[in-house]
């Protein structure tokens, strides 16, 4: 079976792709590329499409003319054109019901909750400088302990996180448009579901924590922004689109907002203008949740057992729902 997996140089690029083509084994002819149409032959002749952040758009599913599965190696699925997909009756897979990043997702985002809580950032550049910076600093040192803490999307991510919150006492709240059963929110101390807009207004930690699909774009905008205490901080760990980030910027130039936390951003890797780069109060990493050593791994274990049923003939998991 001819499998073309495509992953950019920013997540690993040809030489996480030699990974993969080593774990699927010798039944797999495995072309690794960091752009789909870089190699036109393995494109055409590809049956399966493994991905990581790679666009796979209407013109690479079209020249794929025996293109059966695209998989995608992360929970997100966004850069794959699915109803182009649908229209060629390709089937599009992500590993959404596992938590093979769902760890280190959840981890990252504790990271950037604390750094804003105590003010890392500005103490560590401060006494870079020389600047014994705890008299100016310490009225804005905060605790996580007691604070209410709003996830929005409570898949595996979510929940994840949610069982971190509690490690600090936090207080969680949740708001999801799949409904979850009572006991999964009382085995994760969920406090409360609620709307969206309520959740905003009364949360003082905001944790994005779903997919980017056209309903979900630029969720959080001026309105919802405005909705938010302006003490809290938004965390945003799933993908930048979700936010209007030229709002989000202003916001926090103008201290309508307590800071934002955030690890992925639109498009990627952002430009050295966006204006959320030179916002106060942020903590910024280059979409580092979900690549860590051991979660790569069994990200890369999800994806291509996936592929393996799908040789196999077997039922797949994680179909995307178009």
């Amino acid at each position: 079976m001819k499998v073309l997996v495509v992953l950019p140089p920013h997540v690993g690029g040809v030489k996480l792709g030699g990974m993969f083509a080593a774990a699927l084994g010798p039944d797999f002819e495995v072309t690794p590329v960091e752009d789909a149409g870089a190699d036109p032959v393995a494109l055409r002749e590809a049956e399966v499409i493994v991905t990581a952040l790679a666009p796979i758009g209407a013109e690479h599913i079209a020249a794929a003319e025996n293109l059966r599965l695209v998989q995608c190696a992360s929970h997100g699925f966004d850069y794959v054109d699915t109803a182009a997909a649908a229209a060629r009756g390709v089937r599009v897979c992500n590993i959404g019901s596992t938590s093979a990043e769902a760890q280190d997702v959840a981890e990252q985002t504790m990271t950037l909750m604390l750094a804003l809580a105590k003010q890392l950032i500005p103490g560590h550049e401060a006494l870079r400088e020389g600047e014994w910076a705890l008299p100016r600093l310490q009225f804005s040192i905060t605790e996580l302990f007691g604070k209410t803490l709003g996830i929005v999307g409570f898949g595996a991510i979510g929940r994840q996180l949610a069982k971190r919150a509690r490690a600090f006492d936090m207080r969680i709240i949740v708001a999801t448009r799949t409904p979850v059963p009572v006991e999964v929110m009382n085995d994760y101390g969920v406090a409360a579901r609620m709307e969206l807009d309520e959740l905003l207004a009364e949360a003082d930690y905001v944790s994005l924590q779903l997919p980017l699909t056209e309903a979900t774009r630029n969720l959080v905008d001026e309105r919802r922004l405005k909705l938010m205490k302006p003490t809290a901080i938004l965390v945003n760990t799933a993908r930048g689109a979700l936010v209007d980030q030229d709002t989000l910027a202003r916001a926090l130039t103008d201290g309508r907002l307590g800071g934002a936390g955030l690890d992925v951003f639109d498009p990627e890797p952002p430009p050295a203008d966006l204006p959320l780069l030179r916002a106060p109060n942020v903590a910024l990493s280059p979409h580092a949740g979900g690549v860590t050593r051991e979660s790569m791994l069994r990200i890369a274990q999800a994806a291509l057992e996936n592929v393996r049923r799908f040789a196999a003939g077997a039922e797949l998991s994680d179909v995307v729902e178009t």
